[in-house]
């Protein structure tokens, strides 16, 4: 995601079987940072990871017994269609202000994490624990350097919400035929394919926002020749859209070279 590639890129051939240049990929990385850093490497910014999923995991639970959703029938004909757009949007609404709750708790652990993993290019120990780390972001940037990258974070999640949730229910809706057998077993999965689908279009949200999270802190991995000193996460988005750099880091395994 930062640019950062010590490995060269090696020739391959594509569908077609025409040669091109692929950067290396997840496994080829996990073995240069082992060689380097040893099997420690690969888990550089765990910690701060897991405090911060496991906050996540706490602040939607609250967040979801303080506001408790309705229980609405289930509606799945085709004559109850405004019913049931109205309870997509109900639960969306409800699902929405819990996972921006969330995120806003979790995020200041998440920028320390990538801070963390980051320290890897620039070979630095800037950010080597956890209550270390808050006192270092507290003294250099104020309380507004735990929410760098919030913004975008917090979008992607939202357009992916709605995206997935409303397609999931049109095509639900509108697709699947109530007669047909399988009908309950297509519509149980629907919501889980337009979700892989819906995350690839909002992965752009979730680089930009890891990048703002790492910039101009710094740490190598966030200053030229990786990055310019970004002055807001539209700024970083309209940089990597020039660049055609928008799903960067995106794929594990068959990176295509940028032309």
């Amino acid at each position: 995601q930062v640019g950062h590639e010590p490995l060269p890129p090696t020739v391959g051939r594509n569908v077609l079987g025409r040669k091109v240049l692929y950067l290396p990929g997840f496994f080829t990385y996990a073995r240069h940072i082992v060689e380097v850093d040893g099997k420690r490497g690969l888990f550089r910014g765990l910690t701060p990871r897991l405090i911060s999923s496991t906050l996540s995991t706490i602040s939607r639970g609250s967040v979801k017994k303080a506001f408790p959703l309705e229980d609405m029938e289930h509606v799945s004909n085709k004559d109850d269609v405004k019913t049931s757009l109205r309870k997509v949007v109900k639960e969306t609404s409800h699902e929405m202000m819990m996972q921006c709750v969330s995120r806003v708790v979790s995020h200041p652990l998440h920028v320390i994490s990538m801070r963390c993993m980051v320290q890897f290019v620039g070979r630095e120990v800037k950010y080597s624990g956890v209550f270390s780390a808050i006192g270092r972001i507290f003294k250099e940037e104020g309380i507004l350097g735990f929410f760098v990258g919030l913004v975008p974070h917090i979008l992607g999640d939202v357009i992916f919400l709605w995206c997935c949730n409303l397609l999931a229910h049109f095509i639900n809706t509108y697709a699947v035929d109530d007669n047909f057998s399988q009908a309950s077993v297509i519509r149980s999965y629907t919501k889980f394919v337009m979700g892989i689908a819906v995350s690839m279009l909002t992965y752009p949200f979730l680089l930009v926002g890891d990048l703002m999270a790492v910039n101009n802190c710094g740490l190598r991995a966030g200053l030229p020749p990786y990055a310019p000193a970004f002055t807001s996460w539209i700024h970083c988005w309209r940089y990597l859209s020039a660049q055609g750099q928008l799903f960067r880091g995106s794929s594990l395994l068959f990176r295509r070279a940028p032309m």
